[in-house]
């Protein structure tokens, strides 16, 4: 499986207050992030997975409104976060 506990952890952990604290909206957009890096790795070896093209497409939709609700509450902290993940907007 690409996404083992540990890595998970470490990006909460990285991004987040620790690795338990997996409702942090900055962990929530890095594992969003790198689940979309790894479907579009995915898609471009795999062009008529129309499965796994649908999920990227809600996985875009779902940080795209965790973005929008970060940069409603803390803007500094939304252009961190961007140019840190390398999000373009």
């Amino acid at each position: 499986m690409y996404l083992s506990a540990e890595k998970k952890a470490e990006i909460f952990s990285k991004y987040g207050k620790d690795a338990n604290d997996t409702g942090n909206t900055h962990g929530q957009i890095a594992l969003f992030t790198y689940r979309i890096n790894h479907l579009t790795e995915h898609l471009k070896s795999n062009r008529h997975d129309f499965n796994t093209e649908r999920s990227l497409v809600k996985l875009v939709g779902k940080r795209r409104s965790l973005l929008d609700y970060l940069k409603k509450k803390d803007i500094l902290a939304y252009r961190e976060l961007i140019k840190e993940l390398g999000i373009r907007k």
